[in-house]
């Protein structure tokens, strides 16, 4: 049998611009490189039922108990235990929480502890946790201590597991954090693994899009491995006067006659409409479990979000502003994203066409084809522009087509053409609240996805607004907000005695918005196969696969970016 020499390339030294690598990190690289990339260099995370019961086996460990002894005065010291132990290694460029290190005959143990039961192998315990926990005790060494072993507690089957330091295990330890140290100095996203098992339990498989990188670079059909939508959703408060405050973990929402309570872990985004105060405590609560904050006026137009310290994957936004400030490249995103947004529109028409001119629907219909290719190639922006407020006027046009026979009926409802500044009618209002909602949902995907959102392709920037958010918004325009508002007209949820008029603007009462804002979150709750990769998924996850592929896209990972082209 052959043997083939190998030699381990050595990662930069650590400094302060290239911080010391988590044990935990190491382990994580040996299951998977793209995983760890993922959490270490681009910070990200998400929780599973797997996470959460690993955190309470932890809980005891974590709560350490005492001082590791100096290296020079083990021998004297009679047997201890010491849980909840950090120690860095400059020279390996590693830092390890150690859940407890054992003292006995003048050597110290390493002890890991896994949530899970034992593993039936021959070694003991599978490569990534060994390489962990030899990790710590290469760290331990480094700091002067004497090492003869280390151990693993499996919490789930009440088992400690003796793990052998030989040189080969040393050997595979040293080369993980070498590559993973020279990967992140690098930075470049490993590829994902193909077709692997480890995918299916993996809690970052929607943040990863393993097996969706793979379609566009190999044709093979991706497995459902999107996680199911987040049981968390957005909450509104729109009462003039209400309060928010926190009790313990729940949200208390209070006005002059009632007041109700939400878990704080039920809520993804807090959306304030209006005058409606909120106390310090709260949004210190939200902060710490990175819940955003919006503020809009009562018209429902965003006046700035509360977040967090932000993602911290600037890699993504590097690729963003070189993209952006790309004309060629700009230009070409723009193209198809307008494209895109005249196929879904012209779908969107012929699928609720009710009553009406067919004629100039048929003429309408072909007239949006042929702009949707013209948009695919046109020279400038100008010419895009013009492209897509042709397409506009189309649609609007026959907008009033898509209304039941019923919501005709009211003088209301009539629509002769689309009117922003300000809306001069109820569905022109409508229209104007519910682009206002699409907005800021894409300006909350964007942000947890590590996007600028207020730097985009196709809409310039300009002070204060969210570019990047417009131009994703562009092909969902028909398919969330349109569509919401001839579900609402249709199905008699907003009357016509819903709306105010203030000079020549409209706008919705509070009962009309609630329902308005009820039936925009019940549509994206609602679930549709994805036109490119067949699996079933809800329209609100939908938004963040896009955005993720539009990560992958600049990154380079894949050759084109997919549009949501609806069928």
């Amino acid at each position: 049998m052959s043997t083939q020499l190998s030699f381990d390339l050595p990662a930069p030294p650590a400094t302060s611009e290239t911080p010391l690598v988590p044990v935990r990190m190491v382990n994580e690289w040996v299951f998977c490189p793209r995983l760890a990339f993922l959490e270490w260099v681009d910070g990200e995370w998400a929780d599973s039922g797997d996470t959460e019961e690993g955190r309470r086996a932890h809980v005891r460990v974590d709560a350490g108990g005492g001082t590791l002894p100096a290296a020079e005065t083990v021998d004297e010291k009679p047997d201890f235990s010491v849980r909840s132990v950090t120690l860095a290694s400059e020279k390996l460029g590693i830092v390890g929480k150690m859940d407890l290190v054992e003292g006995e005959d003048g050597a110290v143990t390493p002890v890991d502890t896994k949530k899970g039961k034992r593993p039936h192998v021959a070694e003991g315990a599978y490569a990534p946790e060994r390489v962990q926990v030899c990790a710590q005790a290469l760290i331990l060494e480094d700091a002067g201590y004497r090492v003869s072993e280390g151990a693993i507690w499996y919490a789930g089957s009440r088992e400690r597991v003796r793990i052998a330091l030989d040189d080969v295990l040393r050997g595979e330890t040293r080369t993980a954090i070498s590559q993973l140290r020279l990967a992140a100095a690098a930075g470049k996203l490993p590829p994902p693994l193909a077709d692997s098992p480890k995918c299916t339990k993996c809690s970052l498989a929607g943040i990863c899009l393993p097996d969706e990188v793979s379609f566009f670079r190999k044709g093979v059909a991706p497995r459902p491995l999107n996680p199911s939508a987040e049981a968390a959703l957005p909450l509104y408060v729109q009462e003039p006067g209400a309060r928010v405050r926190k009790s313990g973990e729940v949200l208390v929402i209070e006005t002059d006659e009632q007041k109700s309570e939400v878990p704080i872990g039920d809520v993804s985004e807090l959306v304030l409409h209006g005058p409606v105060s909120v106390t310090g405590p709260t949004v210190t609560a939200l902060l710490r479990e990175e819940i955003p904050v919006t503020w809009a006026s009562a018209g429902g137009w965003v006046l700035g979000h509360t977040v967090s310290t932000g993602h911290r994957n600037v890699s993504l936004r590097i690729a963003q502003y070189r993209a952006a400030f790309d004309e060629r490249r700009a230009l070409a995103f723009a193209r198809t994203l307008v494209a895109a947004k005249i196929r879904n529109a012209r779908v969107f028409l012929r699928r609720n066409f009710k009553a009406g001119d067919e004629a100039a629907r048929d003429g309408a219909l072909e007239a949006m084809v042929r702009l949707a290719d013209r948009a695919q190639h046109a020279p400038t922006e100008a010419e895009l522009l013009g492209l897509e407020g042709e397409a506009a006027a189309r649609y609007f046009r026959l907008f009033e087509t898509m209304l039941g026979e019923a919501a005709r009926e009211f003088p209301a409802f009539a629509f002769e053409k689309r009117t922003r500044r300000p809306p001069a009618d109820p569905v022109n209002a409508m229209l104007s609240f519910g682009y206002a909602l699409l907005t800021r949902t894409w300006h909350t995907v964007l942000s947890a996805v590590g996007f600028d959102p207020y730097l985009g392709f196709y809409h310039k920037p300009r002070f204060g607004r969210a570019a990047l958010a417009l131009d994703m918004m562009e092909p969902f325009r028909p398919i969330l907000s349109d569509s919401t508002v001839i579900q609402v007209i249709n199905n008699g949820e907003v009357k016509p005695d819903g709306f105010v008029a203030a000079g020549p603007a409209v706008n919705l009462k509070p009962p009309a918005k609630r329902a308005f804002i009820a039936a925009y979150e019940r549509r994206l709750d609602q679930e549709v196969t994805h036109p490119v990769f067949g699996y079933r998924v809800s329209m609100r996850r939908l938004l963040e696969v896009q955005a993720r592929l539009l990560g992958r896209w600049l990154a380079g990972e894949i050759d084109d970016y997919p549009h949501y082209l609806v069928r």
